[in-house]
């Protein structure tokens, strides 16, 4: 019995590795809306109350079984490549631990799991088909991405990043709020500025492992996390000052500078530690980013509160 319990822990662990499961917090960006909704006067009536945080929950959950039947797909499709990575290569699927087909099923089944929920809002909610919309939109580009984009130098990383723009939208969509147009592009800014950071890893470490690598230079990417990050720290400070919340709330202006020192120690990560190359596990797991994000989340619950 203990035997077979053993087997069975070990069968869930590896298809948890499989799915990426640590890669889910990318959906916490589905949950932005409902977040700001909140303390929004004008919006404190859709969001008010459990059903409201549960339908984002809900969509966050969709986009958890959707992204993880692409990681699957995706891992079928570089199953050679990925054999070749010093990393990827203990990928369960790259292992040979989990077979293409086995793969393939799964995918299937949890992408028919993952637009089961959106598909019971639109029925039960008919003017809220964008959220619908959205996570199909994000299936399509997920496609041509695993077919052929993911391929292409800086097409790439700006479809990644186009991801979380998404995933913001189905999430406001879902209940029915409105999601100011600077989170979006901050949203956007910020998860390129990941991309970005992610694949100048890849060249300095993994040059030969992913074909997109071969039209990337390095002078380019360096400007490009620059600008990046620059746009992402005064976007978000546009936001705090022109937006609806910004008004409101005057002191979220100084949630600013968690959001700067934040990047700011991102940056540190990629250029002088050499990370950058796994960006879910870098914000687990280290201290300082999660300083910066207790800051923010305290700073911005005063800024709301003391108004």
């Amino acid at each position: 019995m203990t035997e077979r319990f053993r087997d069975m822990y070990g069968t869930v662990q590896i298809w948890l590795k499989a799915l990426r499961v640590n890669q889910w917090t990318k959906n916490a960006a589905v949950m932005l809306a409902w977040f700001f909704s909140v303390a929004d006067a004008s919006q404190k009536d859709i969001a008010r109350g459990f059903g409201s945080f549960m339908m984002a929950v809900g969509m966050a959950g969709a986009f958890c079984f959707v992204s993880s039947a692409f990681y699957l797909l995706n891992d079928v499709s570089d199953y050679d490549a990925d054999r070749m990575h010093p990393h990827k290569s203990r990928r369960p699927i790259a292992a040979d631990l989990i077979s293409k087909i086995a793969a393939v099923k799964a995918a299937l089944v949890l992408f028919a799991c993952g637009v089961t929920f959106p598909s019971l809002v639109v029925m039960v909610y008919p003017g809220r088909t964008i959220a619908f919309g959205t996570i199909m939109l994000y299936s399509v580009i997920q496609c041509f991405y695993s077919g052929f984009l993911k391929h292409i130098p800086y097409v790439d990383v700006f479809v990644i990043a186009f991801g979380f723009v998404l995933r913001a939208v189905a999430g406001a969509a879902v209940i029915d709020a409105y999601i100011s147009r600077w989170l979006l592009v901050c949203a956007f800014t910020l998860s390129l500025f990941l991309a970005l950071s992610k694949r100048h890893h890849e060249l300095v470490y993994h040059a030969a492992t992913r074909k997109a690598l071969a039209g990337y230079r390095k002078g380019i990417l360096n400007t490009l996390i620059f600008v990046t990050a620059t746009a992402s720290v005064v976007e978000y400070l546009c936001y705090t000052f022109r937006s609806a919340m910004g008004v409101r709330f005057p002191g979220l202006v100084y949630t600013s500078v968690f959001v700067a020192f934040g990047i700011g120690r991102y940056m540190l990560l990629v250029y002088r530690e050499g990370g950058g190359g796994r960006p879910e596990k870098v914000l687990l797991t280290d201290r300082v980013l999660w300083l910066a994000l207790v800051g923010y989340a305290i700073s911005a619950v005063l800024a709301v509160a003391i108004r």
